[in-house]
Order: C-alpha cells, then structure tokens, then sequence
C-alpha cells in the first residue's frame, strides 16, 4: 500500500504508455504492483469488465417519469359532465360571484359616505351566499371548486367589506385608533374562522363559532337600521362578535331554528312591528348568550 503512487494512470497525459511520469527509482523496473502483476485475461476472469454506469449522486432521489394521468388538471366539476349540469353549475358560481362583487360594491360605497346603501348591499351578500350553497345541493353540482371559491368570496364580504363599513358608520363617534383595530380585528377574526371551517370536521346541528355570515348579518342590519346606542357600546359589541366567531361555543345552524314551533317566531314578529330595533338587539343578544348556555350544558352532560 506505501508503493501505490497517488496521481494519473499510464498514459493519461500523452494517451501512451511509455512517456507517463514515473517516480526516479523506480525506473529501471516494470511497475507489477496492484492488478498489474496479473495478466490482463487473468485480471478479467477474476474480476470481469461490467459496462459503464452513470454515477449516482447519493443526495438526490432518482428520478421517475412524470405519470400521465397525475399530470391531468383536475375538473372543476367531477362527475358527468353534461351541458345542463354545466349550466347549473355557472348559475351556482354566478350567484358566489355576485355576493363578492356586492362585497366590493359596498366597500366602494362606505368609502364614498354612503354607508347605510353599503349596509344593503352587505345584507344582499349574505341573501346571495346562502343561495349559491342551496342551489348547489338542489341541483347536485356541489364541489369543492365551489367549496373553496365560497370561502374566499366570504373572506372579501364579510372579511373585508363589512369591517369597512362599520368602520365607516363610526366616524365621528369614536376614536379614529379604536374603530381600527375593531375593525382590523374583526377580519382576522374572520380569516381565522373560515380557514378552520375548511379544515374541520362538519357537525350537522350546530356552529363552532359565530359563522361570518351571521356577523356580517348582525352588523349590516345593526348599520341599516341605526341603531341607538353610543359609540363605545357599539365599538364593544363589534370586539365581542369578533370574538365569537373564533370561539368554541356551539351555536344553532339555521336549519334547526327553523323547525322551532310556530308560537316561538310570533314574539320576534310582534316586536319588530312595535320597535325593530329593541327586538333586533333583544335577538343578537340571546344569540350570542346561548352559545355558552349550550357548551355548559354539554359539560355537564358528559
């Protein structure tokens, strides 16, 4: 092993055998050291010649060939893919489509002092976002396309235009760095509870959280209609509904207020022709109260 010298082989300088380098003493001999005091054929019997292989790099996978069926796009809308189900599944998206563009409108229109049509236009969102899910299970094109384009139709509403516009309805009523960071927290909130309703689990019966389109709804009407309460309540309230988007309170789907008995909606009814105002507070409130009242009754169920 000390004979071995580290550097070219034979005629890698020249391409001969008889001008490569070699060290002085060892020039009046033939160099049989290593293999090379075998024979070539003995050399190739013991060790036969493979063909040459491409080096390897141990850092890198090997790469396969990309697989055509994987490389395929993925269809908006799976299943048969018919003209009439194509039709039905524009009209879904269309109505998705018209809720954001109301949502922009109403932006628009906060930021040009029109706040209560801006508060219309939010409420029209919230009638047009539980349209485009109706429609979509009526007429069998629901997807997750339209899933996903809901969510970020919902965040440009009820993420973005309607903190807008209640930030708009409270110029002048309070501080210009409260209404802000209400506002401004009301959108995270927002992001933050539909990005956990993407991920989560659906429980047919009941909410976690306030859903935005309720909040956007409580706030939109709460604009409309004017409420008659000072600045700092309303600024509380706003912080509150916030944070009861991004709860884990259980709150009642639409669906089960409805098959309430008829006797129950004669009250609400009644109110709203005496004092819509007192009555619409009266129901934000017990909506929001019964949240806790359903968890602790869960608790101690358990």
């Amino acid at each position: 092993m000390l004979l071995v010298r580290v550097g070219r082989r034979d005629g890698e300088l020249t391409g001969g055998a008889d001008t490569a380098l070699v060290e002085p003493r060892y020039v009046d001999r033939r160099r049989r050291y290593g293999l090379n005091r075998f024979g070539r054929a003995e050399v190739e019997a013991v060790m036969p010649v493979s063909p040459a292989l491409p080096p390897v790099s141990p850092a890198l996978p090997p790469v396969s060939e990309p697989d055509d069926a994987a490389a395929r796009s993925i269809p908006l809308l799976p299943g048969e893919r018919t003209i009439t189900r194509r039709v039905k599944f524009a009209l879904v998206n269309a109505c998705t489509l018209s809720s954001l563009t109301l949502g922009v409108l109403a932006i628009f229109l906060a930021m040009q002092g029109q706040v209560r049509i801006a508060a219309f236009a939010l409420i029209a969102c919230v009638a047009f976002d539980g349209l485009d899910g109706a429609l979509a299970r009526k007429l069998g094109v629901a997807s997750p396309f339209g899933a996903q384009m809901d969510s970020l139709a919902d965040m440009c509403s009820f993420g973005m235009a309607a903190p807008v516009v209640v930030y708009a309805s409270l110029a002048g009523s309070v501080s210009t760095a409260a209404a802000a960071v209400a506002c401004a927290l009301v959108a995270a909130c927002a992001a933050i509870r539909l990005a956990r309703f993407n991920v989560s689990p659906k429980d047919g019966r009941f909410f976690c959280g306030v859903p935005t389109t309720m909040a956007a709804a409580v706030l939109a009407v709460t604009v409309a209609i004017g409420l008659p309460v000072p600045g700092p309540v309303l600024l509380a309230g706003v912080a509150l509904l916030a944070f009861a988007m991004v709860s884990s309170f259980p709150y009642a789907k639409l669906a089960r207020l409805v098959k309430l008995p008829p006797w129950l909606w004669l009250a609400p009814v009644v109110g709203a022709l005496v004092d819509i105002r007192l009555t619409f507070a009266l129901i934000v409130v017990g909506y929001l109260v019964s949240g806790p009242v359903l968890w602790l009754r869960q608790r101690r169920a358990a």
